[in-house]
């Protein structure tokens, strides 16, 4: 009974610290916006604009085909762009097209979506008939996900982070959810960082916990003094910020500076997503 109660503590603290250290790279992490490559190159704010165009163009279309035309062009930029493909899949399709999956799955069936049946079944005496504009509607808000998921993430990987925030201050985004995004990038990683010290401070002192009431204890204790510690946190970064002369409004040490290929990117970008849009018309 201990050893089974010691392998679900082990398991359970592998997938905590795996956690927190996926949210720590997440958020701190710079290191593919920091190398040599196509996207890496250009201006912010032309990638920007130019993934921002192909985001709607995605949300706009209404085939699968020219969707996945356009998820291809974003496994190609991130292959230009010096990222590897295995590790950007792991990030674009582990949770977020995983999860539209789970949620679409009823509108295959013909009680939710009628139409053309295309395949039908009996399990344990329960028979069930996908039908064709069930699963066409399913691939389609599947496929539609995956590739808007991609381009966002390809975005934040190749673009440092004050970068980003100062293209959203050039595009217009209001300065309070500047701010907002700014104080939040920045707490997310002390407040992982925090957490992770104070699992590892239980585990130093408690050791493997085999009885639940000592277990749920030392849980309550450790959600309330998390919340005093992680409300103390808030108030002491954003002073921090404040005596370090921010204002609210990203600074950075060089100016954004366009040249003809950011341009000629750009042009490139949207003759793309005009003839997404045309062909989707057609069809």
């Amino acid at each position: 009974m201990i050893n089974a109660s010691h392998k679900r503590s082990d398991f359970i603290e592998r997938s905590m610290l795996s956690a927190l250290a996926f949210l720590k790279e997440a958020t701190m992490s710079e290191e593919y916006a920091n190398r040599k490559g196509f996207l890496q190159s250009l201006d912010p704010r032309f990638k920007t604009i130019s993934l921002l165009a192909f985001l709607l163009t995605a949300v706009s279309l209404k085939s699968a085909v020219l969707i996945g035309i356009l998820y291809g062009l974003c496994l190609i930029l991130a292959l230009l762009s010096s990222v590897p493909v295995r590790r950007f899949l792991v990030r674009t399709l582990l949770f977020i097209p995983l999860f539209s999956i789970c949620i679409v799955l009823p509108t295959l069936f013909s009680l939710v979506t009628p139409g053309e049946p295309v395949w039908s079944f009996q399990v344990l005496g329960v028979s069930g008939i996908l039908t064709r504009p069930g699963v066409d509607g399913a691939v389609l808000f599947v496929v539609r996900i995956a590739t808007s998921v991609s381009l966002v993430v390809l975005l934040s990987l190749t673009t440092r982070y004050s970068e980003l925030l100062k293209v959203l201050r050039v595009l217009g985004i209001p300065q309070i959810f500047v701010l907002t995004v700014s104080m939040c990038y920045r707490y997310l990683y002390l407040f992982a960082t925090m957490v992770e010290n104070i699992f590892t401070a239980v585990k130093s002192r408690v050791g493997v916990v085999s009885r639940q009431r000592q277990g749920q204890s030392i849980v309550t204790w450790n959600i309330a003094n998390t919340w005093n510690r992680t409300t103390q946190m808030s108030e002491e970064v954003y002073m921090a910020m404040l005596s370090r002369g921010y204002t609210g409004e990203p600074r950075l040490l060089s100016e954004f500076n366009a040249m003809p290929k950011d341009w000629v990117w750009l042009l490139c970008a949207l003759i793309i997503c005009a003839g997404l849009f045309y062909s989707g018309h057609i069809l």
